[in-house]
């Protein structure tokens, strides 16, 4: 299964395990840590007192009692002493042995918020991306839809750079679309030649591949296994079932795009691979822009274009059609 970002709740999340970012001993802390044992009800809390004090990195397992996720995954995050390497491996390996005990517990859905970036002083920036790493890893092996919940833009503090470039495109875009507005209403003339009338018959013969057909060309061109395709597409395995068994199945854009992305198609590739399913990229839509500033670039690494997406308050490629 896939991955998404989302700005939300983590004590509103349906999801079979939400992760608590807690401190090593059997109490409640602040933040998220406190709404959730105040969401949960006073049964976590004895719960988890049973564990008694948590080791650095080390995960355990409630129930959820009162809150929408079934279970709760306490971890024990490392304090940040700006000691760099060492403290994003233990940072590593807190968010690896989460993901381990649900993979355990045979649970298919999890939600993260960003450990160790609150009261324990780690920079959102780095936990994103230390976060983004483990979760990528951890998905070439196993099967889980993985949630990172990401409140503010701090977060996003070390893609800044790539930010400020896109923002640079997207600009650049509106003001071409302001030129097209002027050229639309000026007094220019074009000579028209109109189609003469064809059949149905005619129309029947000229219909061309499907967006499946084409899919499937494009795949057969990769060295990639079916596997591959719906992991990088971040797309889940039972919704890649039913598209490739239908050739008549019509994806959402989101979905195509992120097969696009998959395959590393161009820009012309990817224009005409949407095509097939109905779908343009439109130079007036701040998703698009975003999407055609990737693959110009490109760049056709899943997550840092979801991080992006997700900064510019748009909705992610992948995870559920």
């Amino acid at each position: 299964m896939p991955f998404e970002i989302l700005r939300k709740d983590i004590t509103k999340m349906e999801v079979d395990a939400i992760v608590n970012s807690t401190s090593p001993y059997p109490n409640v802390g602040g933040g998220a840590d406190f709404a959730i044992h105040q969401k949960a009800g006073a049964e976590l809390l004895k719960e988890r007192a049973t564990f008694g004090m948590l080791e650095t990195t080390q995960a355990i397992i409630t129930k959820g009692y009162n809150l929408p996720a079934k279970h709760v995954i306490h971890v024990a995050g490392p304090i940040y002493l700006d000691l760099h390497d060492e403290e994003e491996k233990l940072l590593y390996q807190t968010y690896l042995n989460a993901l381990k005990l649900a993979d355990q517990y045979h649970l298919e859905s999890i939600a993260f918020p960003l450990i160790s970036s609150g009261t324990f002083g780690f920079p959102k920036g780095i936990a994103l991306d230390i976060a983004l790493k483990v979760t990528k890893a951890f998905l070439e092996e196993h099967e889980m839809m993985i949630y990172l919940l990401v409140y503010d833009n701090e977060s996003y503090q070390a893609s800044i750079e790539r930010f400020k470039d896109i923002k640079s495109y997207l600009e650049m875009k509106e003001n071409r679309n302001d030129l097209n507005v002027l050229y639309k209403y000026s007094d220019v003339n074009f000579n028209l030649v109109l189609p003469s009338k064809r059949s149905l018959d005619d129309v029947i013969d000229e219909l061309d591949d499907t967006f499946v057909e084409c899919l499937l060309r494009h795949i057969d061109e990769s060295d990639l296994d079916d596997v591959q395709v719906y992991k990088k597409a971040n797309i889940d395995r039972k919704l890649y079932s039913k598209i490739m068994s239908n050739y008549e199945y019509q994806p959402s854009k989101r979905t195509a795009i992120a097969f696009a992305i998959a395959l590393e198609l161009n820009l012309d590739e990817t224009k005409d691979l949407l095509n097939k399913a109905g779908y343009s990229l439109s130079p007036s839509k701040k998703f698009d822009c975003i999407i055609e500033y990737f693959i110009e670039n490109e760049i056709y690494d899943m997550y840092e274009i979801n991080v992006a997406l997700s900064y510019f308050k748009q909705k992610g490629l992948g995870t559920i059609d």
